[in-house]
């Protein structure tokens, strides 16, 4: 899947374009991926649990995305946007019970622009990157066993990107009875550029390279120069990749960044894709 397209912010257009694909080894693509240009909200989600189980996670946190009624406030569009995850969440677990109990989840990574400002929610490893002033930042942090021990200082990053247990993540939609949802705020301004992506692309592309793509493709095929290296690199897993971008302009008023989690209480859960 490929597409680009245009949405308007207050102040400045924003320009994106996106690809998913399946990949050099996985009989199937147990991510997926979607656009709201009319929200402003674009999203990456990737399955676990075999490639039937995947896909129907991943498209279940999709689809109740694309459920958001198209006339909705702006105000309210975050936490109507956490709202839907959070059905997805219950009819995952529906469907892993009929399943016979089956191991069914997904990640998921947000990124909503409005007002100046970008929100970011998240659960699980899929990532959201800030490209701006030619510097990268990593806006989320993985629900990951190898992320916690860094954390916590047992690994340096490099020695957690190589950890047997990579792949191991401790938070995901429809995986535990309850789910909790991280949040990060921060300003906007023209000439940024954003990255969501599953970790398809980030096994293979680290920061230096990720950098490398961002400053200097331009818009309409940067996702498809981000897939196409993955692939170069091996392409084991499912890669997604949406990259929007914020165009020069007017400056936009926003808000202080600002780091908060969403939380609805319980346990943790694990599971590996």
């Amino acid at each position: 899947m490929r597409g680009n397209g245009m949405a308007e912010a207050e102040g400045a257009p924003i320009r994106y374009s996106m690809r998913t694909d399946v990949g050099k080894v996985r009989a199937a693509n147990e991510d997926a991926v979607i656009d709201l240009p009319e929200h402003q909200l674009w999203a990456v989600s990737d399955g676990m649990g075999g490639h039937k189980n995947g896909a129907y996670a991943s498209q279940t946190v999709t689809a109740e995305l694309g459920r958001l009624p198209a006339t909705l406030p702006a105000g309210e569009l975050m936490q109507s946007a956490r709202d839907a995850v959070l059905r997805a969440h219950g009819e995952i677990l529906e469907e892993s019970a009929r399943s016979g109990g089956a191991t069914i989840g997904a990640t998921v990574v947000i990124l909503l622009i409005s007002a100046g400002h970008f929100a970011c929610l998240w659960a699980g490893d899929s990532r959201l990157y800030l490209f701006s002033d030619r510097q990268l930042q990593r806006v989320s942090r993985d629900h990951s066993l190898v992320a916690d021990l860094v954390e916590a200082g047992h690994l340096t990053d490099e020695e957690a990107e190589h950890h047997p247990h990579s792949n191991v993540i401790t938070r995901a939609v429809g995986v535990g009875e309850e789910l909790e949802i991280d949040k990060r705020i921060g300003r906007v301004k023209p000439g940024d550029r954003f990255l969501l992506c599953s970790d398809g692309l980030t096994k293979y592309a680290n920061d230096a390279v990720l950098a490398e793509v961002l400053a200097t493709q331009p818009i309409e095929n940067v996702a498809e120069h981000l897939v196409e290296f993955a692939l170069e690199g091996g392409g084991a897993d499912n890669i997604s990749v949406i990259v929007v971008d914020v165009a020069e302009g007017d400056p936009m008023s926003g808000l202080m960044d600002d780091t908060e989690r969403t939380v609805i209480p319980g346990p943790r859960p694990s599971g590996e894709h």
